[in-house]
């Protein structure tokens, strides 16, 4: 097999893994300050695809523009979920919030199908045929704009944690929850802009996966376990980890659709991540216990 075809093959797992990572990092964000797990994430990814296939039908709105108000829709409705949902359910136990959320969950994907049934559709702009010539490799264009603006994304969202005063009290509870209080910050408002904030970096990852793939309302509970693979394999609650994570699991799905079959992809997926908790069970990046 062509050397040049393996390397462009990887390079473009590498560059859809980072858009995984982008999704798989809300669930890393909301997991690792809010300690619930969204058991809806593919389903609310699913909902921002349909808003940019939408906006595109509609007014012809390129999906990498259409991400930005999508975000913010999305980041509305993942607070008001937190506010008004699921903060009623933060001290009970934590089957009660899988049963609330699995149930969120079921309502998204059967209201998809009432609106749009279940044929799959996509997103066609201008430059979806367009390659980039790197040395010799030729990679899609489309993927390299989606990766981009995923680690400009990424970028933005560490320097918001790290260097911002909301950013900071965020912090403060996820690892001080007493602390917290004891100081005066608002927990459930900032648990609640939390799962906005997880919630925003699923929409504008569903809005770039309309250019990558074609979407059904039943995708949602495959980007949820593959959300769930990306976290657990680069660590739960770190945001570097679900990068990582989910560079490993695109450069798999290249690699095994390369040498094997497309339909392979999932199980050196699940591969990994039985090798990850043999090994390293706090994930690659995760703290231990």
């Amino acid at each position: 097999m062509p050397t040049e075809l393996v390397l462009t093959v990887a390079l473009q797992g590498i560059l859809t893994g980072l858009v995984y990572g982008l999704m798989a990092l809300g669930l890393s964000v909301i997991f690792g300050v809010v300690r619930v797990v969204n058991f809806a994430h593919g389903e609310m990814m699913t909902i921002a695809s349909y808003g940019a296939i939408v906006a595109f039908a509609a007014w012809h709105i390129d999906p990498l523009v259409a991400m930005v108000p999508i975000a913010v829709i999305l980041f509305a409705i993942g607070y008001a979920m937190q506010a008004l949902l699921i903060n009623p359910f933060i001290n009970r136990p934590e089957h009660s919030q899988f049963i609330l959320l699995a149930a969120v969950a079921i309502i998204m994907v059967n209201g998809l199908l009432m609106i749009f049934g279940p044929d799959a559709r996509n997103v066609l702009v201008d430059y979806s045929l367009d390659s980039i010539e790197i040395g010799s490799l030729l990679v899609d264009k489309v993927r390299v704009i989606t990766a981009a603006m995923a680690l400009a994304i990424t970028a933005v969202l560490f320097a918001f944690f790290k260097l911002s005063h909301t950013g900071k009290a965020i912090r403060a509870c996820a690892d001080n929850h007493l602390g917290a209080l004891v100081v005066g910050l608002n927990v459930k408002q900032l648990y609640a802009l939390t799962f906005g904030i997880g919630s925003a970096c699923v929409g504008a990852a569903g809005a770039m996966m309309t250019l990558l793939i074609d979407t059904t309302p039943n995708i949602g509970p495959v980007f949820t376990l593959q959300a769930f693979v990306i976290v657990i394999i680069g660590g739960l609650g770190s945001m570097p980890g679900a990068l990582l994570g989910g560079v490993l699991i695109g450069l798999s799905e290249a690699m095994s659709g390369l040498f094997f079959a497309p339909s392979a992809k999932t199980m050196f997926g699940v591969a990994i991540l039985i090798l990850v908790l043999l090994f390293r069970p706090q994930g690659l990046l995760g703290r231990k216990a």
